[in-house]
């Protein structure tokens, strides 16, 4: 709080007083007492005026800063009202006890909407434990299938199948703790997971995958990286170009693993480059084609914070976007 701050906060309770000063000068005058005395009462006055002031400023400011250390020094602000010092005067008790009760309501409220949220989560998750057993029995059914008819059936089987796999990881990114566990594995192993995954999409769109350089060690839950290296591959088939190609390598940089997901589809503009991880964007490539969310890159930068995991992308408009995604060693971990 400063000086001029305090000065206008007290405007009118200063104009006040030194309108009655001036009307006991005036009575004062009227009633022949001298000048002289008159001029002295009022310098007396102002004095004793100013200390007051310059009193109240300085243990307001005080007081301001003692409680900004409070809830400075807090991690969960809301607690605020629970660890101020002893409220000094009526006026401040009071206050505060509104605070407090408007706090605790809010505590309420906020108590109610995380348990419904919970519940929600907890309803979605058992929902696509429960619809994968149809998708599943779908898929054994299409092998009975013959030719063109099985190839798209299990295509839009495989579709169904990641928008369920996307709801899920949506649902527990919100604890992602509960699901996570974060141990050595080869990331040959969790390509391959993922590759699998998406066989039928790969297939179904022409696409010639390379790879190189995978067999290392890396430190990540290998469900999740399987998922986020699943969401790269869909949007490369999704927006691929002519003999569309992915190549996928990874290299060793001093105590880290880099895997680059190259592609040669239509590229992504560079107005657009900034909002590519943004929740529910889908730009102009995906305005142009169906099937697109914007959910995809959201949920994979989501989860990479959690991993520890480095996501950068940069693209290239007619020539292909380069996804890179940066593996800690396990000295770096933050959430082992």
């Amino acid at each position: 709080m400063r000086f001029r701050e305090f000065l206008a906060d007290r405007l009118g309770m200063i104009v006040l007083q030194l309108f009655c000063a001036i009307l006991a000068a005036l009575f004062l005058l009227a009633t022949g007492t001298q000048p002289g005395v008159i001029m002295i009462l009022l310098l007396f006055l102002f004095f004793i005026f100013g200390v007051a002031q310059g009193a109240a400023f300085f243990r307001g400011r005080a007081r301001l800063r003692e409680l900004e250390a409070v809830m400075n020094g807090l991690d969960q602000k809301y607690l605020f009202t629970e660890c101020v010092p002893a409220p000094k005067g009526l006026y401040e008790r009071r206050l505060f006890e509104l605070v407090r009760r408007a706090g605790r309501d809010m505590a309420g409220v906020v108590s109610d909407a995380e348990a419904a949220q919970r519940e929600y989560r907890e309803y979605v998750e058992r929902w696509v434990h429960e619809i994968k057993a149809p998708i599943t029995a779908a898929g054994l059914i299409c092998r009975k299938l013959e030719g063109d008819t099985r190839r798209r059936l299990d295509y839009e089987l495989g579709q169904v199948e990641a928008h369920v796999e996307r709801a899920l990881f949506y649902a527990r990114a919100e604890s992602p703790e509960r699901d996570c566990v974060i141990r050595q594995v080869n990331l040959g192993k969790a390509v391959t997971r993922a590759i699998e995954s998406h066989r039928t999409l790969l297939i179904m769109g022409g696409v010639r995958l390379e790879t190189e350089g995978l067999d290392r060690m890396i430190y990540t839950d290998e469900k999740w990286a399987a998922f986020i290296l699943g969401q790269l591959l869909q949007n490369a088939v999704r927006y691929r170009g002519e003999a569309p190609v992915i190549t996928i390598s990874a290299r060793s940089d001093k105590a880290q693993v880099q895997l680059t997901v190259r592609d040669n589809g239509i590229g992504i503009p560079a107005h657009e480059l900034s909002r590519v991880f943004d929740r529910g964007f889908t730009g102009s490539n995906g305005r142009n084609r169906e099937g697109s969310t914007g959910m995809g890159l959201y949920l994979c930068k989501k989860l990479a914070g959690f991993l520890d995991l480095g996501l950068s992308l940069t693209s290239e408009e007619g020539k292909g976007t380069t996804v890179l995604l940066t593996f800690p060693a396990k000295g770096n971990l933050t959430k082992m």
